[in-house]
């Protein structure tokens, strides 16, 4: 006999709706106004039968490609590259940024003083299993996003600063692991996630959406 629907783990329910969402408006079910709205819905909801029936009406069912590439998208990029030398960025009343697809090296050296840095590693490709990053920011503003699925390991302390970390802490064993370090005299450092979990969901639905357009195009 089924556990009944009250009695699931909502998040499960939840993201059990959020991928038929996502399948059926990638293949032309229901409008992309249509889907950003449920979408709300399902993320806002705190009821169990009001999730599920945000899909009730829908016919498709994911299958076993869209949960392959589902796990693809919650895996971080890992590159060929076996460059070992450190990365030294530095911001000395200026700004300095690296952000794009880049390698990343076991160890990362950030130097703020009076000014702003920004270390993106959303779109990076993660050469080691553990990447440390070494922060020196004073009176400065510093910024690293990570990307979604990856371990985050905050040691830095602050001088009369702020250190605000909203990353994940624990995720998948196999994942990387971010070690950051350092120390932040009258400045800020930052740690999050670039996209919001309804920008992560549009953008994989939209590239579903193309892909599967483009196909039956062909």
């Amino acid at each position: 006999m089924s556990v009944i629907l009250e009695d699931r783990p909502i998040e499960q329910v939840r993201e059990q709706t959020i991928d038929q969402l996502i399948y059926n408006y990638s293949h032309g079910v229901i409008s992309a106004e249509a889907f950003e709205r449920r979408l709300d819905q399902a993320m806002a909801s705190q009821s169990h039968q009001e999730i599920v029936d945000l899909v009730k009406d829908l016919p498709l069912d994911t299958d076993k490609q869209y949960r392959a590439e589902k796990e693809q998208l919650n895996t971080p990029n890992y590159g060929a590259s076996t460059n070992s030398e450190p990365l030294n960025i530095m911001a000395v009343l200026g700004s300095a940024d690296r952000s794009g697809r880049w390698p990343v090296p076991a160890k990362i050296n950030v130097s703020n003083f009076l000014g702003d840095a920004k270390l993106d590693l959303t779109d990076a490709e993660f050469q080691s299993q553990t990447v440390t990053i070494n922060v020196l920011d004073v009176l400065g503003n510093t910024k690293i996003y990570v990307p979604e699925g990856v371990n985050v390991v905050c040691q830095s302390y602050n001088i009369i600063g702020s250190v605000d970390n909203k990353a994940p802490s624990i995720s998948n064993r196999q994942a990387p692991t971010i070690v950051i370090t350092g120390k932040v005299v009258l400045g800020s450092l930052s740690i999050s996630i670039k996209r919001t979990m309804k920008e992560k969901f549009v953008e994989f639905a939209n590239s579903l959406k193309q892909a599967f357009d483009t196909k039956h195009l062909m």
